[in-house]
């Protein structure tokens, strides 16, 4: 079991780690070391099943025995683990009562872009979402709507911000992903000429009029099908249209001219998933 070490002091420089921000812990200088924070017990097993090993834990003296039991029996005996009264711990350290339990933990490498190519059969590209609840929430229903892998183009917010990690429910260590790019102009030109190598069909969400539904048989049938999202509301960029097979545009009612790039993305994703 992981070694308990007691916090009387909000102050004490063994809660540095703590309190670094993400892109303080992501260290783009020195990726061998690069680090994320999971929030909660389910998520940091979810990441202890998919083989990364904690850093450090931190969390109050009663999840100890209680919601952390069985990831910390699962921890080797070197693993620190900080606790403290809530009053202790505080919100210095980023640390509130309602996430519970934090644990750093290094960052995984991510599978090469062709790897996930050669064999997934759909997937969804997400372009330029910069907001970290939502880029979450689009590999949440990714993973439990039937998609192999999501790509994220290079302007992307990074999925392993806690609070994408968060949102996501853990399923960012259950459902490959990586960068379809590197640089901001390996995509879409770039990006699209890959997908379009490995025989998938490209189609946009998006607010077309020659768009068709997402109970396309065409789609439906299609061996390799990728579904590209787009940012927050402008959507997808008119390069990225004009490249794609096919354009989709889910019915509206009431009036309601489009749905939020996760909400879309889950329709899209259980019409055209494998199920």
């Amino acid at each position: 079991m992981a070694r308990i070490i007691e916090i009387t002091d909000r102050n004490d420089p063994a809660l540095d780690l703590f309190r670094r921000s993400d892109a303080q812990l992501r260290m783009k200088q020195h990726p061998d070391e690069a680090m994320f924070v999971a929030e909660s017990a389910k998520v940091v097993r979810l990441a202890m099943d998919a083989g990364i090993v904690p850093v450090a834990f931190l969390m109050e003296r009663k999840h100890i025995t209680g919601q952390a039991a069985e990831v910390l029996q699962r921890c080797p005996e070197d693993v620190p683990v900080y606790t403290g009264e809530r009053e202790v711990l505080g919100d210095t350290v980023g640390y509130y009562p309602d996430r519970c339990i934090q644990c750093v933990m290094p960052r995984p490498a991510q599978p090469d872009v062709t790897e996930i190519l050669k064999t997934a059969e759909r997937i969804a590209v997400v372009e330029a979402v910069t907001d970290t609840t939502n880029v979450g929430a689009v590999i949440r229903s990714a993973a439990a709507l039937g998609m192999d892998a999501v790509l994220l183009t290079p302007t992307c917010c990074d999925p392993l911000n806690r609070r994408s990690v968060r949102v996501s429910m853990g399923t960012v260590f259950q459902l490959p992903w990586t960068r379809i790019g590197t640089r901001d102009t390996d995509w879409p030109e770039k990006g699209m000429a890959l997908l379009k190598e490995y025989g998938f069909t490209t189609a946009a969400l998006a607010l077309q009029e020659d768009s068709v539904t997402p109970d396309c048989p065409a789609l439906k049938q299609t061996e390799k099908l990728a579904l590209i999202l787009g940012t927050e509301g402008d959507g997808l960029t008119r390069g990225t249209i004009a490249r794609c097979d096919y354009t989709v545009m889910i019915p509206m009612s009431h009036g309601v001219d489009s749905l939020n790039v996760a909400a879309a993305g889950a329709v899209a994703f259980w019409a055209l998933g494998k199920h």
